[in-house]
């Protein structure tokens, strides 16, 4: 007995030491690089690795030290626990109130909205990640468009999901950050998968997992991807590779405990097993994929370890037992589950178990909700939105081919110019025309390369004014929130729209493919589309645009969207009172050599604005550039609000 006592006190000890041993590896204060990032500086993730960050934010000092642990804290715990991740992030929000840090604020902000959107509230992780977008550095906001991505994804948004896997890597181009270019790849991939585009998802997932390699890092986004890479070779039938990339995810997700991943894999593993006909393993991998989501505290994951499991059940023909898997899995789904994906296929699968037990009345039910999600995820919209981003990522790689080809055909063009000369000149007239046209070749090369250099600075130039402009945003957003006065609150508010739609000018501008134009109906609708936004109308107001393309050139584009901004914002605010619903018409035509330019609403009128009393600045500031563009305004307010202006063609501001 005694020797027991004396052997349980030395491990007791020896364990304390070898404990006190990680800390100081992860965590030294005496140490000049105090703190090793996971994932960056050191892939100790161990059992204990939360628990030591835990312990050495509460010791930390400088707050950017003990922001930055906490930060990470929260973040790697939701691989284990939803719950507890949640509760760091909302303490960490709490201290940087309190300590007035915006940026971090900002990123705990990113944090959190990564945790809500795997606890099913998409639409608080939405609200929480856009509330940080202005708060944040670049880095963070490539981050922050990854976790946005996540949640239209989970949506079934996917075209919106791509828009903000596209700005995440091009942020990591501008950056040169890999990871984040390999987080964008992945994303992608498992979109293009999502859509059925099985061949392309493998191309960006192998392009992800060769920049994660690269690396030589394996963290929690490399196992996801080694997770979706082999989804696609599943949908592609090529059994052996699947199965290879998931046996790959599952080392690495039991080596560190990513109970997200691991789930994920075992569902995956669930059908390829069926596939294979292997229903003992099928099962085992299903009760396992249950088991991690169920630590993890994760209804989606949940859900759809019971939809493989109903998939599996009906490949082996027990309809009566998946019927029961199925039910399971959309009870826990709920009405209001965010991924209408996922949901589509457990309606799907259910009314195939319905039907191959005979109960044709139900079946159809599950069918008729099946094509009803179907329809909301599969649009010609995002088909076409995925087919262009297909587009736009091919060109780049097609760029060298297409300048080898055009090379190719001058050469050709070349031969058969000397050709004719030879037939009707003499040798002399040969030669000194050949030096000319090699003369002439050599000065428009040169021009062209001149054009093209002059083109990307001033696409360059359009670029940084918007990025500039933004700036000015944030720091009117800055500024406005060191001060409770609600006019001067609202003065900054009105000029960062201001700022905003002479922003939105520019990046048309770098973004189109005509730098000296803008088409004004596509610049309308998203200045109109932003304004709607910011008030939070989208309920109650819609905004029509009803004219057809029609370009101007910059001078006139930037007085006119200024115009047209002050005059939404005064209808959004002030023709609608009291919760009303209403209309708001854009219209800008040109009749002969006038431009005519109106924004009339359906509201109450002038004469029951009278009694709200503003600045006066926007009335100002429209006057003045209707001076501007030598323009006459008139104003009728018998139906609602109609403001018209007519300025010449001709005349610039």
């Amino acid at each position: 007995m005694g020797s027991f006592f004396y052997k349980a006190v030395f491990i007791l000890i020896l364990s304390f030491l070898n404990c006190r041993a990680v800390f100081s590896q992860i965590v030294d204060f005496d140490r000049e690089n105090t703190y090793k990032k996971v994932f960056v500086d050191t892939d100790n993730f161990g059992a204990s690795y939360l628990d030591i960050l835990e312990e050495a934010y509460l010791k930390s000092k400088p707050d950017s030290l003990r922001f930055s642990i906490l930060n990470d804290l929260a973040y790697y715990s939701h691989t284990r626990n939803l719950i507890t991740a949640l509760k760091f992030a909302e303490q960490g929000l709490e201290l940087t109130s309190l300590k007035n840090d915006t940026l971090w604020h900002g990123r705990f902000q990113i944090t959190e909205g990564a945790i809500l959107l795997r606890m099913e509230r998409l639409d608080s992780a939405q609200a929480v990640l856009e509330a940080a977008r202005n708060k944040v550095l670049p880095i963070d906001r490539a981050f922050l468009n990854i976790q946005l991505g996540y949640v239209y994804e989970r949506k079934g948004r996917l075209q919106e999901a791509a828009d903000y896997a596209l700005d995440a890597l091009k942020i990591g181009v501008e950056l040169n950050d890999r990871k984040t270019m390999a987080i964008a790849y992945s994303d992608l991939s498992n979109l293009f998968w999502k859509q059925s585009k099985f061949e392309t998802g493998l191309e960006y997932g192998l392009k992800s997992l060769k920049l994660f390699e690269e690396r030589g890092i394996t963290d929690l986004d490399y196992d996801f991807t080694l997770y979706v890479v082999g989804n696609n070779y599943l949908a592609l039938k090529q059994y052996g590779e699947a199965q290879k990339y998931y046996e790959h995810a599952i080392i690495i997700g039991e080596r560190y405990g990513f109970y997200n991943n691991l789930s994920d894999v075992y569902i995956s593993l669930v059908d390829l097993y069926a596939y294979l006909n292997e229903f003992e393993k099928a099962s085992k991998v299903g009760a396992n994929a249950v088991k991690y989501a169920e630590l993890l505290k994760n209804d989606f994951m949940e859900m759809r370890s019971w939809l493989s499991i109903g998939k599996m059940q009906n490949v082996q023909g027990k309809y009566t037992s998946a019927i029961e898997s199925l039910k399971k899995s959309i009870t826990i789904a709920t009405n209001d589950f965010g991924d209408a994906y996922y949901l589509s296929q457990a309606y799907e699968t259910l009314g195939k178990a319905y039907a191959g037990n005979h109960d044709y009345q139900e079946a159809y039910q599950a069918f008729a909700e099946y094509d009803a999600l179907k329809s909301l995820i599969f649009t010609a919209e995002a088909d076409q939105r995925t087919a262009l981003l297909r587009t736009e990522f091919d060109v780049a790689n097609k760029e060298g081919t297409i300048l080898t080809q055009e090379s190719e055909l001058k050469k050709q063009q070349t031969r058969q110019t000397l050709i004719t000369i030879i037939a009707c000149l003499l040798f002399l007239l040969l030669v000194l025309s050949y030096k000319s046209i090699q003369n002439n070749r050599k000065k428009n090369e040169l021009l062209r390369k001149q054009n093209r250099e002059k083109e990307f600075l001033l696409k360059e130039i359009h670029h940084r004014v918007k990025n500039n402009l933004e700036i000015v945003s944030s720091l009117l957003s800055l500024q406005s929130a060191q001060t409770q006065d609600s006019g001067i609150v609202d003065a900054f508010e009105a000029s960062k729209h201001r700022v905003h739609s002479m922003g939105m000018i520019h990046q048309k501008l770098y973004m189109g493919k005509n730098l000296a134009a803008i088409e004004m109906r596509d610049y309308f609708i998203h200045l109109a589309e932003y304004s709607v936004n910011v008030f939070g109308v989208e309920q109650r107001v819609s905004v029509i645009v009803d004219m057809g393309p029609l370009e101007l050139d910059v001078d006139m584009a930037i007085p006119i969207g200024l115009m047209v901004n002050e005059l939404l914002t005064n209808a959004m605010k002030y023709a609608f009172p009291e919760g009303a619903k209403g209309k708001i018409r854009i219209s800008l035509k040109k009749i002969g050599q006038i431009f005519q330019l109106e924004v009339n609403d359906n509201g109450v009128g002038k004469s029951h604005r009278d009694e709200v009393h503003g600045t006066g600045f926007g009335t100002q500031l429209i006057a003045l550039l209707t001076r501007q563009l030598d323009g006459k305004m008139t104003l009728k307010t018998d139906q609602g609000t109609l403001v018209s202006i007519q300025f010449q063609s001709s005349k610039a501001a």
